[in-house]
């Protein structure tokens, strides 16, 4: 496979896994503001904290309001991050690609980006937010659901996947790393009305509440909240599922073994979670070291496969 087609493909599920994302937290966010106590005042920008876009956002916008905050990071072409932003990427991806993934992926992908251009008021604005964002996730399921039934177990695959799931890990350190933010700036009697709701809606935005209900059989707290989205094995959106299929589709293509050690690296750590307590700023820290372990995996992905002259092989 040209080295080319290796990284665009690779970024095609990056970006594809970033616009799910994204649309995951604003509506899940939506729905935690809604179920907060009124007491309990929790503000829309802790979404671009989460997102490390503070300084882009503050060039754009001097109010920090929702209207504000949805609009960067559904809609504003100036942040690269943002929905539109990463559709458009995985389209032009996709469009340069075309040969190496199912025919209908041009298709679907043009309707999702079209159907987002067309109705991103509705994203924007409260009353439609719900419907439209579901419909965007549908959309990109859709897709990973092509991708499943129709390719090849290849190196194409394999990209695919290194690139979805260190995206998808990427973005679970950021929620968790939130989650505990914000239990710790709230007052310590509000903590625990507030970290009910919280790590409910933490779950969920993973689409792991069933699972978890079924795997850990007790009731919702942070400490295995925490520990269930690090630790699980079979649950395709913890960290260790994602890390351990970045490794399984490194495995399959050569020059894998600094990749494969990192993440070796990664799963042997055990972090003992016993108690709510534990979800303090020595664990922020763990989750910070995650985040620049995913950021070396990135680096050297790229510095295997993608740095070749034109016509080289991945």
């Amino acid at each position: 496979m040209l080295s080319r087609v290796a990284e665009r493909l690779y970024w095609s599920a990056r970006y594809l896994e970033r616009v799910e994302n994204t649309a995951r937290l604003v509506s899940v966010y939506d729905e935690l503001l809604f179920d907060l106590p009124k007491s309990i005042e929790v503000s829309w920008y802790n979404l671009i904290e989460i997102l490390s876009g503070e300084e882009i956002f503050e060039q754009r916008y001097k109010v920090k309001d929702e209207r504000n905050v949805v609009k960067f990071l559904l809609a504003d072409d100036t942040n690269a991050s943002s929905m539109l932003s990463s559709l458009k990427m995985v389209r032009e991806n996709i469009r340069t690609t075309r040969d190496a993934v199912p025919k209908e992926t041009w298709e679907l992908i043009n309707e999702l980006d079209l159907y987002a251009q067309q109705n991103i008021k509705q994203g924007i604005n409260r009353s439609e937010r719900h419907l439209f964002l579901n419909t965007i996730i549908e959309g990109c399921q859709k897709i990973i659901g092509l991708f499943a039934g129709a390719m090849s177990r290849d190196s194409g695959w394999h990209f695919l996947i290194m690139g979805r799931y260190l995206e998808r890990a990427d973005m679970g350190t950021r929620i968790l790393d939130a989650a505990v933010s914000l239990m710790l700036k709230s007052e310590p009697e509000a903590r625990i009305q507030l970290g009910q709701v919280t790590w409910s809606k933490v779950l969920k935005s993973q689409s792991a509440y069933l699972d978890y209900r079924r795997t850990v059989r007790t009731s919702i707290n942070g400490a295995k909240a925490a520990t269930f989205l690090m630790n699980d094995p079979c649950f395709p959106r913890t960290l260790a599922y994602c890390f351990g299929q970045i490794s399984e589709a490194a495995n399959k293509l050569p020059r894998a073994g600094l990749i494969t050690s990192k993440v070796d690296k990664i799963l042997d750590v055990d972090y003992p979670l016993i108690s709510s307590e534990d979800l303090n700023n020595d664990f922020q820290d763990h989750l910070n070291a995650l985040q620049i372990a995913i950021i070396e995996i990135n680096y050297q992905i790229t510095e295997n496969w993608f740095h070749f002259r034109q016509g080289d092989a991945a």
